[in-house]
C-alpha cells in the first residue's frame, strides 16, 4: 500500500516529487562528515541521488575525503540504478565505524559523474552537514539517505516500507 505523501511547505522538498529511475544533480551546499570529532569529508562540490520516496544520498569527491580514513573496499552489492558498490569501514577521530561508507567505482553510464566518490551512513557519524543543515539517517539500516530540515516524506526504509 502506497503511504500518503506530505504536502510540502513552502520551502520544502517531499521525496515523493523526486523520481524514478533517479537523478544524480550537484549540491550547491558545503557537504560536511564528522566522525570522533574529526571532519573527514568536506566538499563544495558534492553530488546527490534524487529517487522517489528515498530521502536523497549524497557523494564526496574521493580528494575531498580526509586521507587514511577509508579502509580497504568490500564488495557490497549491485543498485539496480548505479551499478555494483563497495562497502568501506571508516575512521576518524579515534572513532571507527564498520560499513559506514561506500562507493561505485564503475557507475553505468548515467551516474559516471560519482564514479569513486564516497556516500556515508549519516547514523554513525558524528554530524552530517548540508551547508548549515544537521541531516538525520534514513530509517531502517539498507539505505543511505540524509533527512534535512527542509524535506519531507513519509521516507523508505522504515518496518513494513520495503514494498513501496
Amino acid at each position: 500500500m502506497r503511504p500518503i505523501p506530505v504536502r510540502p511547505g513552502p520551502g520544502q522538498e517531499s521525496v515523493w516529487d523526486y523520481p524514478r529511475p533517479p537523478r544524480l544533480e550537484p549540491v550547491p551546499e558545503r557537504l560536511t562528515v564528522i566522525l570522533g570529532g574529526q571532519t573527514i569529508a568536506a566538499t563544495a562540490a558534492g553530488f546527490r541521488v534524487l529517487e522517489t520516496s528515498h530521502p536523497p544520498t549524497y557523494y564526496v569527491p574521493p580528494e575531498d575525503v580526509a586521507e587514511g580514513v577509508l579502509g580497504l573496499p568490500r564488495w557490497a552489492g549491485i543498485c539496480e540504478w548505479k551499478g555494483r558498490a563497495v562497502l568501506f569501514d571508516v575512521t576518524g577521530g579515534g572513532e571507527r565505524a564498520p560499513g559506514a561508507a561506500w562507493a561505485y567505482p564503475d557507475p553505468t553510464p548515467g551516474f559516471r559523474p560519482i564514479a569513486g566518490y564516497v556516500a556515508f551512513y549519516a547514523g554513525p557519524m558524528d554530524a552530517c552537514l548540508v551547508g548549515d543543515a544537521r541531516a538525520e539517517p534514513q530509517p531502517g539500516g539498507f539505505y543511505g539517505g540524509w533527512i534535512t530540515p527542509g524535506l519531507v516524506g513519509p521516507f523508505k526504509g522504515a518496518p513494513g516500507t520495503m514494498g513501496w
